[in-house]
């Protein structure tokens, strides 16, 4: 299974990033075959719609699961539409959260917030 996570740094020991849409890296891990890339985000720069740039980029590498610390209602109506799973990250790295998920012990992600529109300036 292909499994997404968003990362700082080309590395899997690295740890998680906080961000979904504004991650500068996600890092596409295999499961099955236990192989990796990483993902340069071309989100993290836009000037809106960040979270829905990235959940398409997550759709079109043909990952069945992402697992990230939170997600905004309109990556999440993304991800949601394509059958992408979202997971709950725990503090720590690539690594120990691939083996979390292999094992059965990250929580679907289901506290999704109304977003951080303007780059989280606040409300509309």
């Amino acid at each position: 299974m292909k499994v997404v996570v968003p990362v700082e740094a080309k590395s899997l020991d690295a740890p998680i990033c906080p961000s979904f849409g504004r991650t500068p890296i996600f890092a596409l891990i295999d499961t099955d075959s236990g192989t990796h890339k990483f993902l340069d985000n071309e989100a993290v720069t836009s000037h809106g719609g960040a979270g829905i740039k990235a959940a398409q980029m997550i759709v079109d590498s043909e990952a069945a699961a992402i697992v990230t610390c939170r997600c905004g209602e309109n990556a999440a109506q993304v991800l949601n539409a394509a059958g992408v799973k979202m997971y709950k990250a725990l503090n720590g790295s690539v690594n120990e959260n691939i083996a979390a998920f292999i094992n059965g012990k990250l929580p679907l992600l289901t506290d999704i917030h109304p977003g951080f529109h303007n780059h989280g300036g606040g409300n509309k």
